[in-house]
């Protein structure tokens, strides 16, 4: 803090002041004695690998909320995939940039399955880019199933993709109504970009207790904070 101060001639108040405006704006996070700019995402393969029973708890509740005949937008990310692994048999409509998605579900014949156009991010196994958000413009979706890397205590859904988050707001002005899928390790987790505030969120499906902090933000912006297998809100920790 001190360094920043004299590099940038200002005071240790401005500067921690600045810091905090960046953390909220999710372009940094703040550490002892200064500030990170996190890396971007891991290959797809070593995160598919990571909480998959938390994964899979998750996305079969997410998976009870949508009814037979309805549409529904996935996200990238490897717990939308774990849900796309749920819908086998269902009768509904699945809009995705999500590759693993599309390939999960394309041999599915009663599922009608969207696949949205784009660049593709080989490997996170995603389409973004102008041709994903115009696509996106012209759909509407009854549900969104979103990802995030972190949730922020005031309930912000983060992302350590930039490239990622225009794609991830359009898909929330396409829906209906906006599901957050986040096991228990993305609170807070990380992300330097904000993809969207609690306020355009439905529902958070998690599969542990969420922190005092973040389901008070949560809550108090209208969202039900649900714990996967159980019929009530999620808890504190």
């Amino acid at each position: 803090m001190t360094d920043l101060s004299e590099q940038l001639g200002v005071s240790p108040a401005t500067v921690r002041r600045d810091l905090v405006k960046l953390e909220d704006d999710g372009l940094l996070t703040r550490v002892h004695g200064g500030a990170v700019v996190e890396e971007g995402d891991q290959p797809f393969e070593e995160v598919a690998a990571m909480r998959v029973g938390e994964k899979d708890a998750i996305a079969a509740h997410a998976a009870a909320m949508v009814a037979d005949g309805q549409s529904l937008l996935l996200d990238i990310g490897t717990t939308a995939y774990r849900l796309a692994r749920q819908l086998h048999g269902r009768h509904l409509t699945v809009i995705t940039s999500n590759l693993v998605v599309y390939e999960e579900l394309a041999d599915d014949e009663g599922i009608e399955l969207v696949l949205l156009g784009g660049m593709v991010r080989r490997e996170y196994r995603s389409l973004v880019g102008f041709l994903t958000e115009d696509n996106l413009r012209q759909l509407h979706a009854d549900w969104l199933f979103l990802g995030t890397s972190g949730v922020r205590p005031g309930g912000q859904v983060m992302d350590t993709t930039v490239v990622e988050v225009p794609v991830k707001r359009a898909m929330i002005d396409a829906s209906d109504k906006v599901v957050l899928l986040a096991d228990s390790a993305k609170f807070p987790g990380t992300g330097m970009a904000k993809v969207c505030g609690p306020e355009d969120l439905d529902a958070v499906v998690t599969n542990g207790p969420v922190n005092p902090a973040t389901r008070s933000s949560l809550e108090e912006a209208g969202v039900d904070v649900v714990l996967a297998g159980n019929q009530g809100k999620a808890g504190a920790a």
